[in-house]
């Protein structure tokens, strides 16, 4: 009997249809150049860049990067990846295409005309999609309200949870590490300090506390003052702070927010102004605090002393949340993608201003901007520096809106909704760009990763989902909890995510 061969695996299979899909467009560009003209994403202009004549062969976004790298004389180890838009379109070439198959050969541009590229820098690090759950932990005897990452990395998360507890979780082994007890009430809000020696925690009680999360130990006594519930918490950032003087605000159910001195336990001023609930506060970069309230109004403080600068209204109903561009630096302080942590506290300092001046300049001056959720559907992005006018008006949720983040690099916005979708918006102008569809219960949060290529999100419909940020389409789905999933997290080093909902149970997600 003669030997027969197999038949090809699915393997097999598989890599013959990408060899002829990555092989197949090389052979049949024609001859011929295009003129192609860069303009810069977050200016709208192209500067002193010249227009371009490219070969159509060559013209793929691999050689456009090279290109673009050299006219702006970042060199080899300056070299920064970008990505390129074609006119409104919001899905950006992808990595391995080219102008000719992607734009000429749809009928999108000829190759006699200009064709206008904007481009915007990417992290020069990738953060892998999150595709498995690498720990279930049970511990919590309650709902899980919320989780955070410490800044340093992702070996270890906090979660606040109804049992009135806070717990510390090992995340390279997936075991609980401590369990902070004191709180007689449920849990909401946990935050870590910028350099991450320090967890705030509040809730139900009415009072914040300090912890030592490397030991579980509080830190003094309960920080009372507050009359009715915590909403929210935010440290100063890093290089705003005293020397060994970290100070945190709370905002409350009782219209007030007050800044603690985290180390010494008292109070330094409360902000009263709000005639309603607060309901997210925010520290900034140059000092200002931002809250937001069932008022319907935002409002901007002076975070030196506490008094009022600013009045932001315009939103019809409850303002339920507020995201500022800078908010990922602010978080993560000295702490980023390389690791390292500078040896002496001056070279902190520098290295987390520097880190938030790079982030909020545009065109040479430092630009914060602050986007806010309202129960009216509507988001509003501002400039408070600047003006206490809106930039604009974002509208196409149906329902109210839970929440709103930027992404890392200042460039996207998300905001997620009673409605079940995600909205995606650019973060300087306002203007649409996608609609998340997939979720099927209302979408609670969503959370960034690091290199702002991916977004995670987690919704009452028990699952979270990981969506691509170039094409606005679904990258996973990652079912597992038993029940909504209140809250989650992405490490800001990219590796984890770690998520709690109403099934009691953290779960931690990996690559």
């Amino acid at each position: 009997m003669a030997t027969q061969v197999p038949p090809p695996s699915k393997r097999q299979k598989r890599e013959a249809i990408e060899t002829s899909r990555t092989q197949a467009p090389a052979a049949s560009i024609p001859d011929g150049s295009i003129r192609i003209r860069f303009v810069d994403q977050s200016t709208g202009t192209s500067g002193t860049l010249p227009v371009l004549t490219v070969p159509l062969s060559q013209a793929t976004t691999a050689n456009l990067n090279l290109l673009l790298n050299s006219l702006k004389d970042q060199l080899d180890d300056d070299s920064i990846p970008y990505r390129f838009y074609h006119g409104e379109s919001p899905e950006a070439l992808g990595d391995k295409e080219d102008v000719y198959n992607s734009l000429v050969k749809p009928g999108r541009v000829t190759a006699e005309e200009e064709v206008v590229l904007q481009y915007a820098p990417q992290a020069v690090f990738r953060v892998k999609a999150v595709s498995r759950c690498a720990a279930a932990v049970s511990g919590h005897g309650d709902n899980i309200l919320a989780v955070q990452f410490s800044p340093k990395n992702s070996s270890r998360m906090a979660s606040g949870s109804g049992d009135k507890t806070v717990r510390i979780w090992d995340c390279d082994t997936g075991t609980p590490a401590h369990t902070l007890k004191g709180h007689s009430r449920w849990v909401l809000a946990v935050s870590y300090s910028p350099d991450g020696a320090l967890l705030s925690s509040g809730g139900y009680d009415n009072e914040v506390r300090i912890w030592d999360p490397e030991t579980g130990k509080q830190i003094g006594g309960p920080l009372k003052g507050h009359t009715n519930f915590i909403t929210s918490l935010t440290w100063e950032p890093y290089h705003l702070q005293q020397e060994g003087r970290p100070r945190v605000a709370s905002s409350s159910k009782d219209g007030t927010v007050r800044v603690w001195d985290a180390v010494g336990g008292k109070m330094e001023y409360a902000l009263s102004g709000h005639k309603g609930s607060v309901t997210c506060v925010k520290w900034g970069g140059t000092g200002k605090i931002y809250t937001s309230s069932h008022d319907k109004t935002i409002k901007v403080w002076n975070g030196h002393d506490g008094t009022l600068v600013h009045t932001l209204s315009g939103h019809a109903h409850w303002v339920n949340h507020l995201a500022l561009s800078t908010d990922f630096v602010l978080r993560t302080s000295y702490h980023d993608h390389t690791g390292k942590v500078p040896a002496t506290y001056a070279e902190k300092l520098a290295k987390a201003k520097s880190r938030f001046e790079k982030a909020a300049t545009i065109n040479g001056e430092v630009v914060e901007r602050l986007a806010t959720a309202s129960e009216d559907c509507t988001l509003f992005l501002w400039t408070p520096l600047s003006s206490n006018k809106p930039v604009t008006r974002m509208t196409g949720h149906q329902k109210q809106i839970n929440q709103v983040c930027f992404s890392p690099d200042g460039n996207l916005l998300a905001s997620t909704a009673w409605d079940n979708h995600v909205k995606l918006w650019s973060a300087r102008d306002g203007k649409f760009l996608f609609t998340l569809r997939a979720h099927v219960g209302p979408v609670y949060m969503a959370s960034f990763s690091a290199d702002s290529r991916l977004l995670a999100s987690c919704s009452k419909d028990t699952t979270l989902k990981v969506w691509d940020m170039r094409t606005g389409k679904l990258k996973q789905d990652l079912p597992g909890h038993q029940d909504q999933v209140f809250a989650l997290d992405w490490s800001p080093d990219g590796e984890r995510v770690g998520s709690g909902g109403a099934d009691k149970q953290i779960r931690i997600w990996r690559n």
